[in-house]
């Protein structure tokens, strides 16, 4: 069995020195990493612990919006009294996402480094897997592609990100705050996480060497006309099927502005921007049935599903226009 080095930062200049060693990962509550040792997947040759760093604060920001640490728990951010007046989107995908006993140990750091939950990814058994070993293909394209994408995916990797936390992220505008040796750098939650293109095995833009240590919310408009759907094959600990963070900005009896994210669906958070701009300005009477329809249509234009998930076309449609409907305080669920 292959020895692991195991080193607890200090602080975050400590823990940004040590992860700069080959083979270092960091770790805090680990509930992927230590997943995908098990598995074989990963095989770190260091663990740098950065559980106990300063991190987990929640704080007001002098704009109104919010800063949430990296090490804060998807428990604690969820039920945070901050996060539930100012962002109750985020505290309903934290509770929609994995069980109790995972919330309690996962952080929100680690919640945006997730791995894609592929099941060719996680089991070395299919050794076709560009994630893991790149160039080698990719097993699911002849698989069974259900929990795969049908937006964003390349020949290389269809593979979706499971995090229900990043889909209201990126409805909510975050920026996701990191720091490495040359320093601090801010990075939209929309340029986060990377689409497979060529390069699968990145899910993400952050360096080997660089530690999330925050997540900012600006102040945001969408705090009560907001609603998270996340549809799954059983309602305990799975993964979306489909997910739909959808937020409305109402003037009145009129979207002022409007936020359509799904999730389940590509390789990281999907924005629809053409589902948001079909809403964009229309009063609240003109929700309609075939509005809501056509919002849902254009979300998953361009579409390419496989033969096993074709169905979630269909269904991440109906699932927008079900999220808008909710967060408009629409009553009925007809479309």
């Amino acid at each position: 069995m292959q020895s692991i080095l195991y080193e607890r930062a200090r602080d975050v200049s400590h823990a940004i020195e040590l992860a700069r060693q080959p083979g270092s990962k960091f770790i805090g509550g680990g509930t992927n990493l230590l997943d995908l040792y098990k598995s074989g997947i990963e095989r770190p040759l260091r663990l740098v612990d950065v559980s106990r760093l300063d991190l987990a604060a929640i704080d007001a920001l002098p704009d109104g919006g919010l800063r949430i640490g990296a090490m804060a728990s998807n428990t604690a951010t969820a039920n945070h009294p901050l996060v539930r007046a100012r962002y109750r989107l985020l505290s309903d995908a934290l509770l929609n996402g994995a069980s109790v006993q995972l919330r309690n140990m996962a952080t929100v750091g680690g919640n945006l480094l997730q791995r894609t939950r592929c099941h060719y990814f996680t089991d070395p058994a299919f050794v076709h897997c560009n994630k893991r070993a790149p160039g080698s293909g990719c097993d699911a394209i002849d698989g069974h592609q259900r929990l795969h994408a049908i937006l964003g995916a390349s020949p290389h990797c269809i593979a979706t990100n499971p995090s229900d936390m990043s889909v209201a992220l990126a409805a909510l505008d975050a920026v996701v705050c990191l720091q490495g040796p040359d320093g601090a750098r801010r990075v939209a939650i929309g340029d986060f996480h990377r689409l497979p293109q060529d390069r699968p095995q990145d899910d993400t833009v952050i360096a080997a060497d660089e530690l999330i240590v925050a997540v900012e919310l600006p102040p945001s408009p969408f705090a009560r006309n907001a609603h998270y759907l996340k549809v799954r094959d059983r309602a305990s600990f799975a993964f979306a099927l489909v997910a739909v963070a959808a937020a409305l900005d109402l003037d009145g009896g009129t979207v002022r502005d409007a936020r359509i994210v799904l999730g389940g669906v590509a390789h990281k958070p999907w924005r629809a921007r053409a589902a948001e701009d079909l809403l964009r300005g229309r009063p609240l009477a003109a929700l309609d049935a075939a509005l809501l329809a056509r919002a849902g249509a254009a979300a998953v234009a361009g579409a390419r599903p496989y033969p096993h998930n074709a169905f979630k076309v269909e269904l991440a449609g109906r699932a927008v226009a079900r999220a808008v409907r909710r967060a408009a305080g629409i009553q009925g669920e007809s479309a």
